[in-house]
């Protein structure tokens, strides 16, 4: 029994080396026991090989995360304010467009810009806010209604250039307003006001409203506004009673005078060129008789010339900056000048000066006679035009009207209406028997530099900065044809002056053209100018046209002439 524990226990302690004896030992063991004890051994199975598996990896413990950074405080040098030392312990000057942490404070501090982007939205949410609130409120939809609400509110009733619309919607905004300011109380007591002025007698409501709505002028101003309605009525009589014999009688044949005028328009040609000053010209006037002709340059001299061959007279100097402008009188041979001295000035045909008109806060444009001869208009940069009498020297009438500078001025041949143009891209008409502007013509979208009547009475010419000239019809009150004419501004328009049969542009594109007065169309393009061409004058019998430019040239076309040969400049 022994003996097969010890076989026993060899054997099992064999067992681990199994795989690599493969139960030699084991067998050589028992060949040493005595024969007479055999013990019965069961049989060795081999066990299954089983792979060792791999060791797992210890999982590392997670590491800390790092703490945040925490910038550090700028240090800077201290920079001297007036004088003194000054330090800031605020990051300020960072780079951050919306805000900052004070490092002392710890609070979010809003930079410049972010309150100025919150600010404009505010003020945008606020003006949404107040639209929402004046649609919302009632307002009368009668101008007169509009016009006393804003009075009992202590606004003005009217706006210069303000319509019904634009009275009526400032009107919402300035309620809206006060409701938003919290003052109905105001509003209430405009409103009573209102229901009380509309339930007083009449004579009282009358009595209140008893105001002077003008500005009243001087007694020579209102002798010459009746001396201008004598003039033009018995003008206009004449002019109307002409025109209705030339219809009525059989013998005239309109269309055949235009024909021929047309034709001689078109047979204009260039017939004397001379040298009209050292500067540039800027204007140019024929004499009533056609025997003399007024020039004027950027030096401030005018010079007379004789009519035909264009031969110097004399020089009227006396401006200090250059000239704009001349024009002779349409009664005698006096003729005035424009400067930018803010001055026009009034001289003989001897080249003496007579009278000084001064008052302009500007530069003068352009200037022109009254029919009668006995008053002047100028136009200025200082958004004015003026009437002088020529005769006293005294300023008569200082009209406003144009938002910007005025440029052109014209009077009818009645005399009784007055035409200005200017920078503002308007064109008005004022009666000048009363003062009132009974017409603004709107069309042109650049600043219209030149303005005329025509002597038919109805038809007025204007243009401009757009290239265009613009036909208006004074009895439809609106423009009835527009000539696209020139390739650069137009710097003067004007009519032939004994009937209207053509219409002479200038333009800084170095051309003058002539238009036909019946149907508009061109009918001649006169060439020779090698610079802008600044001024025209069409003598009375239409046989005679005068351009000036930047050449510093004057030249005389007619049609008179059988030379066709184009002139030279020298």
């Amino acid at each position: 029994m022994e003996v097969e524990k010890e076989n026993t226990a060899s054997t099992i302690t064999a067992e681990p080396s199994l795989p690599a004896s493969d139960g030699q030992d084991t067998i050589s063991d028992n060949a040493s026991l005595p024969h007479s004890i055999q013990p019965v051994i069961p049989p060795v199975i081999a066990p299954s090989v089983v792979p060792p598996l791999a060791p797992i990896p210890a999982i590392p413990p997670p590491r800390p995360l790092a703490p945040l950074p925490v910038r550090p405080p700028v240090i800077r040098p201290p920079v001297p304010q007036n004088g003194k030392v000054g330090s800031s312990d605020s990051d300020s000057d960072n780079d951050d467009s919306n805000g900052r942490i004070n490092q002392g404070t710890g609070e979010y501090e809003v930079s410049e810009e972010s309150r100025l982007v919150r600010d404009r939205q505010e003020k945008a949410m606020q003006e949404l806010m107040m639209k929402r609130r004046a649609a919302a409120l009632a307002v009368p939809t009668n101008d007169m209604a509009v016009r006393a609400r804003l009075r009992h509110l202590g606004e003005p009733i009217t706006l210069f250039g303000e319509r019904e619309m634009e009275r009526r919607d400032r009107l919402r905004m300035i309620m809206a307003k006060l409701d938003a300011e919290g003052q109905l109380e105001k509003l209430m007591k405009a409103h009573e006001d209102e229901e009380a002025a509309a339930s007083a007698p009449k004579d009282e409501a009358e009595e209140e409203l008893q105001y002077p709505f003008y500005t009243e002028g001087s007694k020579a101003l209102l002798d010459a506004r009746i001396y201008i309605t004598k003039y033009s009525l018995a003008r206009a009589a004449l002019r109307i009673q002409r025109a209705q014999r030339r219809r009525d009688d059989p013998d005239e044949d309109m269309d055949a005078e235009i024909d021929w005028a047309l034709t001689q328009a078109g047979n204009l040609n260039l017939e004397f060129s001379e040298i009209g000053d050292d500067r540039p010209l800027s204007g140019c006037s024929f004499s009533r008789d056609g025997k003399c002709l007024a020039t004027c340059s950027l030096t401030g001299a005018s010079k007379l010339w004789s009519m035909p061959n264009i031969e110097k007279r004399s020089t009227l100097k006396g401006h200090t900056e250059r000239a704009t402008d001349v024009a002779f009188s349409p009664v005698h041979d006096h003729l005035a000048t424009a400067s930018a001295d803010r001055t026009a000035k009034y001289w003989n045909d001897q080249g003496s000066l007579l009278k000084t008109f001064g008052g302009h806060l500007d530069r003068l444009a352009r200037i022109a006679f009254h029919p009668s001869g006995k008053y002047l208009g100028t136009a200025s940069f200082d958004k004015t035009w003026r009437l002088w009498d020529i005769e006293t020297g005294e300023e008569l009438l200082l009209q406003e009207g144009h938002s910007r500078s005025v440029y052109g001025l014209a009077f009818h041949r009645d005399g009784s209406l007055a035409a200005s143009c200017g920078l503002d891209s308007l064109a008005r008409v004022w009666d000048l028997r009363t003062g009132r502007s009974i017409l603004a013509l709107e069309g042109h979208v650049k600043p219209v530099l030149g303005i005329s009547f025509s002597p038919n009475g109805y038809h007025l010419a204007t243009g401009g900065e757009d290239n265009t000239c613009r036909i208006w019809d004074l009895r439809k009150k609106k423009s009835f044809y527009t000539i696209p004419a020139h390739s650069n501004l137009i710097s003067q328009v004007k009519f032939e002056p004994q009937e209207g049969y053509f219409l002479v542009t200038a333009s800084y594109d170095m051309t003058a053209k002539v238009w036909s007065g019946r149907d508009f169309k061109p009918v001649k393009t006169l060439s020779g100018h090698e610079a802008k061409v600044t001024s025209v004058d069409v003598l009375g019998d239409g046989g005679h046209i005068v351009t000036v430019s930047h050449d510093r040239t004057i030249k005389l076309w007619s049609s008179n002439t059988t030379n066709e040969q184009a002139m030279d400049v020298d």
